[in-house]
């Protein structure tokens, strides 16, 4: 799976990378059909408590998802915005299986 990580307006550091790459190489043991994930890394103009916001787009098989997440710190949004990524991927999967019986 391709992964294009960017940080839109800062710089982020390596390890805030690295812990991102890894929760969404995980998503492969769903279903082996994503093919790539566009992450987006951003910082809300509010100042005060949770401003980090990471929206990743997966092509799946041919389709897109997408979910949005905004918390107080960028690997909290990063677990729940997977949370939904990956209840898609499987309503996705239950679908292809359904066409395909």
């Amino acid at each position: 799976m391709k992964i294009e990580i960017q940080s839109i307006h800062f710089k982020a550091d390596k390890k805030l990378l690295d812990f991102i790459k890894n929760k969404v190489e995980k998503t492969q043991t769903f279903f082996d059909g994503v093919q790539h994930a566009d992450v987006y890394l951003k910082l809300d103009k509010d100042k005060e408590g949770d401003n980090k916001v990471v929206e990743i787009k997966m092509n799946v098989a041919g389709n897109a998802i997408f979910a949005k997440e905004q918390d107080s710190t960028f690997e909290t949004a990063t677990d729940l915005v997977l949370d939904k990524l990956v209840a898609q991927i499987r309503k996705h999967k239950e679908k292809l299986q359904a066409k395909s019986a």
